[in-house]
């Protein structure tokens, strides 16, 4: 009874939010068929894969890489290694060595098939070193030991740290930082970012680090969404702002009276409106009409429990 007041916006909203990712969607795939691209902004950190792995090149030394500490495969480990993918698609097109650190059996799993996935396409799968990709230690600090010597013995001229780091973020980011590598990182720990911006050439931050696969792979349906999700936030962001002024205008509005359980009724002395008098309040609580709610269940009672059909009885076994 609720949906018959106002519970129809959440659903409605929802559509239009979820019309936006489909409409962007379509329109990425038809500028794709004309040799066209939907604009996404500059993101510096993915900008500089390019250059940090021609460094590692001409030098001579490997590009090392840490998808996070997170305790299993989940959505922000397989961002991290699709970003990694990426940066190893152009080392093995540079021959350069990789080695890519792991915290989970999980993660290193898939990492190790992706990796050798990425060097077949390339057409230089015997250039891949199964253990470029290695299984450090599923312990905090015995990993940032761990990590932080294979980049002092190997001297690393880049080094990308993106996924779930936490107190050992600056260890990492100051041991590179001490043998001058490159450094692309980023955090979905909100505390950790300030110690990467600190120490660290380029940050990926907030839903930089999301949109990622869409930058790099330019892909439709990763466009699109992206595209789309940021008309989303805008679309709320809006709605909230306006919701703001339109409740602050209220809210100095004298009525007499107010509506309770979906129906108006009188006040026994005029007062100022409420917050939970305001047009957003109650678009945003729909309350239920005792009228509606009454006639539903005069027709619900109309039914009683022996004249609905019966199922089978199921035999013996």
């Amino acid at each position: 009874m609720q949906y018959l007041d106002t519970g129809w916006f959440a659903v409605a909203f929802t559509w239009m939010l979820v019309g936006f990712v489909l409409l962007n969607i379509v329109r990425a795939k038809r500028a794709g068929q004309v040799g066209k691209e939907l604009y996404i902004r500059r993101i510096a950190g993915l900008n500089a894969i390019d250059e940090a792995v021609g460094r590692a090149t001409e030098m001579g030394r490997p590009v090392l890489m840490v998808p996070g500490l997170g305790d299993y495969i989940n959505a922000i480990s397989m961002q991290a290694l699709q970003i990694f993918s990426h940066v190893t698609r152009i080392a093995a097109r540079f021959h350069n060595p990789i080695l890519l650190c792991c915290y989970t059996a999980s993660v290193f799993t898939v990492a190790q098939e992706m990796m050798r996935d990425v060097y077949q396409q390339e057409g230089a799968l015997d250039n891949f070193d199964p253990d470029s990709v290695r299984f450090i230690s599923d312990r905090q600090f015995a990993f940032a030991a761990g990590v932080s010597g294979l980049l002092m013995r190997e001297q690393a001229a880049a080094t990308f740290l993106m996924g779930e780091f936490y107190a050992e973020s600056l260890i990492l980011a100051e041991t590179a930082n001490s043998i001058g590598a490159i450094q692309v990182a980023s955090s979905t720990q909100n505390t950790q970012t300030p110690f990467f911006i600190a120490a660290c050439d380029y940050v990926l931050i907030g839903d930089e680090f999301y949109a990622a696969s869409a930058y790099l792979t330019r892909q439709p349906v990763l466009v699109g969404s992206l595209i789309g999700q940021d008309w989303s936030k805008m679309t709320i962001g809006l709605v909230v702002l306006l919701g703001a002024l339109l409740g602050t205008y209220q809210r100095q509005i004298t009525i007499t009276e107010e509506k309770v359980e979906g129906a108006w009724k009188p006040l026994a002395e005029s007062r100022k409106m409420k917050e939970s008098d305001t047009f957003m309040s109650h678009l945003l609580h729909p309350q239920s009409d005792p009228d509606k709610l009454k006639d539903w269940s005069t027709a619900r009672d109309k039914y009683k429990p022996e004249d609905l059909p019966k199922a089978p009885e199921e035999g013996p076994n």
